[in-house]
């Protein structure tokens, strides 16, 4: 049984590339790109520095790794998975399970590290401010377009423009982020937010005829006007 469970443990255990970028996104935040050094992140994750190297070819692809798996990018991922793929049928399930996510990343003390770094450096490092850009605007817009396009030809939304229903979902999402984590002077209670969000989300539905309330007119009986008076 220790054989099994030492090797579930060794599985389990983060791998020398995935601690570079950890212990690096840490040294980012705290010094800066510039400021900070491959001596003294391989000092952080415990290996020599021309091991380093053996990973990543230098700092730069570093930093492009961490743009590539944290914030936007980590996002976008999420709606690649089955349990994204599973709700294409159901736009409001969608639309909660996508922004619960984001608050769960927003609490994240990694992600304010990462925004941290990548405000301060994505137009000093050549092709970070190009692969942000890639993945914030290309990458997850698209996917998220795509979803509210399936959503109308299904006739489970009205929307002329898909497109410009997913960019106002997430510019919502965004403010709510602004709001709560970003401009206060401590991020706010996670009910606080979770209250945000479900105000925003029943506004936001309401307006693309997916929320409960619009469903369940919809659903009405036909005789249950029966007996009334009909309008002038």
């Amino acid at each position: 049984m220790a054989v099994h469970t030492s090797s579930a443990a060794e599985a389990a255990a983060p791998t020398t590339r995935e601690r570079i970028l950890v212990e690096a996104l840490d040294l980012f935040a705290q010094s800066g790109y510039g400021g900070a050094s491959m001596r003294e992140l391989a000092r952080r994750v415990g290996i020599r520095e021309s091991s380093l190297y053996n990973h990543f070819s230098g700092k730069a692809a570093i930093l492009e790794a961490i743009v590539s798996e944290h914030g936007p990018a980590s996002s976008a991922s999420r709606l690649e998975e089955v349990r994204y793929k599973q709700l294409a049928r159901q736009p409001a399930a969608f639309c909660r399970q996508f922004a619960l996510d984001l608050v769960e990343q927003w609490s994240d003390p990694r992600e304010h590290q990462f925004q941290k770094v990548i405000t301060a450096e994505r137009n000093r490092v050549p092709g970070i401010r190009a692969k942000f850009a890639d993945h914030f605007y290309a990458r997850e817009q698209s996917m998220m377009t795509d979803y509210f396009r399936g959503f109308a030809l299904a006739g489970l939304v009205k929307t002329p423009d898909p497109r410009e229903t997913a960019r106002l979902f997430a510019a919502g999402l965004i403010y709510i982020r602004l709001e709560h984590y970003v401009m206060g002077a401590a991020p706010s209670p996670r009910a606080k937010v979770i209250e945000a969000i479900e105000r925003y989300l029943a506004f936001f539905l309401s307006l693309i005829a997916a929320g409960e309330a619009t469903d369940n007119k919809k659903r009405k009986p036909k005789g249950e006007n029966r007996g009334k008076a009909a309008p002038d």
